[in-house]
C-alpha cells in the first residue's frame, strides 16, 4: 500500500498529507465531541471516515479543535519505525492537554494499536482505548467502558468484516475525489510487511456496496473515486443470489459505467497479480485513468526471493513493458526499498539499473526499516549500516528526479483534461488539478466561469520535476 509519510517522494503540489483533521461539524446537538489524526497509508484515511461515520451514529461530532474535544483519536500505521516515533511524540502532546482536561480520553487506532497492543497496556498513562483496524464498530462500547477508569481493548482480527454497510463521512474532503475500499488485508506474506499481522487475512467487500458507495459520491458532486486494497487486483467476491463471481477488472468496470464524468483510480496493484483483463478495461474506459501503481521494491532476483515478492526482475519488467503495450500514455509509479537485509553492491545496482529501464513517473522510495514480527525480522539479519542504506536511497532518489523531470518535460506543449480539485496551495488565483495519469497540473483561474470538479483542457508551457504549469485551453 503506498505510503503517504515518506522518505524520498518527489512531489510539488499534492492532496496528500500526513495528518488527517475532522471537518467541523455545525449546526448539530451531540453529547461528545471528537478530534481524529490520521498517519500512514490510504486505507487509514479511508478507515478515519468509517470511524467517524461509527461515531456520529451514536450521538458523537467531529471537531478541529483540539480544546474542544473529549475523544482524541490517533489513526496509526506501523509500516515504518518514522511512523511510530512520529505518533508517540503526538501522544506525548496529547497527554499533557489531558492534565487540563481529566475527562479528556485518548485513543489508539489501527495497526500501531494492533502491533503494540501488549506494550500499551504496560504504559497505563499512554492511551485509554486501543482498537485495532477490524473492531471499529465496537468504538462506542469501548468508550463507555473507559469512562469508568478501564483500559478499553479490541484488537480482534477478523476473516468477514469489509464495513460494507457503513457510510463514510468525507472527513476534510475537497468534495471532488474520494476513497472507496474495496477489500480489507492481505494474504502476501512479503517478509519485510507488518500488514498481513495488523490488517488480518484478505476479504473482499461485496461489490454492489461498492457501486452504491461510488454513485452516491457522484450524485453527491464527487468526480473521482480510487478504489483501495492492499493488493486490489485480487478482489474477488462471488454473488450469492446469482452466482456471479466478480474479478476486479469486472468491478472496474462496473464503477466506470456509473458516469463517463466519474474517474475512477485504484491502488494498489501487486505485480504478479494485475492482469491483461484488467489493462484492457482501462483501455476500453476514457474515465478509468491511466495510472498505475506497481510496487518493485529491489531490482534484485535475489532480495526479491529474500523479500518473498514471488516474482522475478526480468518477470516485472515484461509486465511494464506489457502496460506499455496496451496503455502507451499510462503513468506508472514503484515503491522501492534499499538496504534490505544482506543487500550488496550488485543487489543496488539491480535496483539502480531497473529504475534506469522502467524510468518511473513518480516513485516512492524508502531505505529499509526492520518491523518487529515480520518474517524479516525473525529470519534475516538487518545487517546493512543505516550510513549505507541512506547513501544507496540517495543515489535512487537523484537518479528518479532526473526520471521525473524527464516524464514531466514530455508532456509540455500538449494539452490535457485536467480535473479541478481546488486552489493551487500558494496561490487562490489558481487551480490546482490532476490530469488522469495522475501529474499535478496548476493554471491560473483568470477570469473563466469554474469550479472545483470541474473538467478543463490545459495547455502545459512548462513545468518542474513534480508539477506541469499551463494555462486553459480557449
Amino acid at each position: 500500500m503506498e505510503i503517504l509519510e515518506l522518505t524520498g517522494k518527489i512531489h510539488d503540489e499534492s492532496r496528500q498529507g500526513e495528518a488527517f483533521l475532522p471537518v467541523q461539524t455545525t449546526g448539530e446537538s451531540y453529547q461528545k465531541r471528537f478530534y481524529i489524526e490520521s498517519y500512514g497509508c490510504a486505507m487509514n484515511f479511508a478507515d478515519s471516515e468509517v470511524i467517524a461515520s461509527i461515531l456520529n451514529t451514536e450521538g458523537f461530532g467531529a471537531t478541529r479543535n483540539l480544546e474542544e474535544a473529549d475523544l482524541l483519536f490517533l489513526n496509526t500505521c506501523s509500516i515504518r519505525d518514522k511512523a511510530e516515533q512520529t505518533v508517540r511524540k503526538r501522544l506525548t502532546e496529547f497527554r499533557s492537554l489531558k492534565k487540563k482536561k481529566p475527562g479528556l480520553l485518548i485513543g489508539m487506532l489501527g495497526c500501531m494499536a494492533e502491533r503494540l497492543k501488549d506494550k500499551l497496556l504496560e504504559e497505563e498513562k499512554l492511551v485509554d482505548i486501543i482498537v485495532g483496524p477490524d473492531a471499529y464498530r465496537s468504538l462506542p462500547d469501548l468508550i463507555a467502558e473507559a469512562e469508568t477508569g478501564q483500559k478499553a481493548v479490541n484488537v480482534l482480527l477478523s476473516r468477514d468484516e469489509t464495513y460494507a454497510d457503513i457510510s463514510p463521512i468525507r472527513l476534510d474532503s475537497n468534495g471532488v475525489c474520494a476513497f472507496v475500499s474495496i477489500m480489507r488485508g492481505c494474504n502476501n506474506m512479503c517478509s519485510f510487511c507488518v500488514v498481513p499481522f495488523t490488517r488480518g487475512r484478505e476479504r473482499s467487500r461485496d461489490a454492489n456496496s461498492i457501486v452504491l458507495e461510488a454513485e452516491s459520491l457522484f450524485h453527491g458532486g464527487y468526480r473521482e473515486v480510487t478504489l483501495l486494497g492492499q493488493n486490489v487486483d485480487s478482489y474477488y467476491w462471488v454473488d450469492e443470489q446469482t452466482n456471479e463471481t466478480i474479478t476486479f477488472a469486472m468491478l472496474l468496470e462496473k464503477v466506470a459505467r456509473i458516469s463517463p464524468l466519474l474517474r475512477v483510480r485504484f491502488s494498489t496493484s501487486h505485480p504478479k497479480d494485475i492482469t491483461d483483463e484488467v489493462l484492457f478495461t482501462m483501455a476500453r474506459y476514457d474515465n478509468i485513468c491511466k495510472y498505475i501503481h506497481l510496487p518493485v521494491q529491489s531490482g534484485s532476483n535475489r532480495i526479491l526471493q529474500l523479500m518473498n515478492r514471488t516474482y522475478t526482475r526480468e518477470w516485472y519488467i515484461a509486465k511494464i513493458d506489457r502496460i506499455r503495450e496496451l496503455l502507451p500514455m499510462a503513468g506508472i509509479s514503484t515503491d522501492m526499498i534499499t538496504g534490505f537485509c544482506t543487500e550488496t553492491d550488485q543487489d543496488h545496482k539491480d535496483s539502480y539499473s531497473l529504475m534506469e529501464y522502467c524510468k518511473y513517473d513518480l516513485a516512492y522510495m524508502y531505505y529499509y526499516s526492520e518491523r518487529p514480527g515480520t518474517l524479516a525480522e525473525r529470519r534475516y539479519t538487518d545487517d546493512i549500516p543505516e550510513e549505507v542504506k541512506k547513501s544507496r536511497l540517495q543515489e535512487i532518489i537523484a537518479l528518479h528526479r532526473i526520471h521525473s523531470l524527464e516524464s514531466m518535460q514530455r508532456d509540455v506543449n500538449k494539452t490535457f483534461t485536467v480535473l479541478i480539485e481546488g486552489n493551487s496551495k500558494k496561490s487562490d488565483t489558481d487551480w490546482h488539478g490532476r490530469t488522469d495519469h495522475n501529474k499535478v497540473v496548476i493554471f491560473p483561474k483568470e477570469n473563466y466561469p469554474l469550479n472545483k470538479g470541474d473538467y478543463v483542457q490545459v495547455h502545459i508551457h512548462s513545468c518542474t520535476a513534480g508539477t506541469l504549469l499551463g494555462v486553459i485551453n480557449n
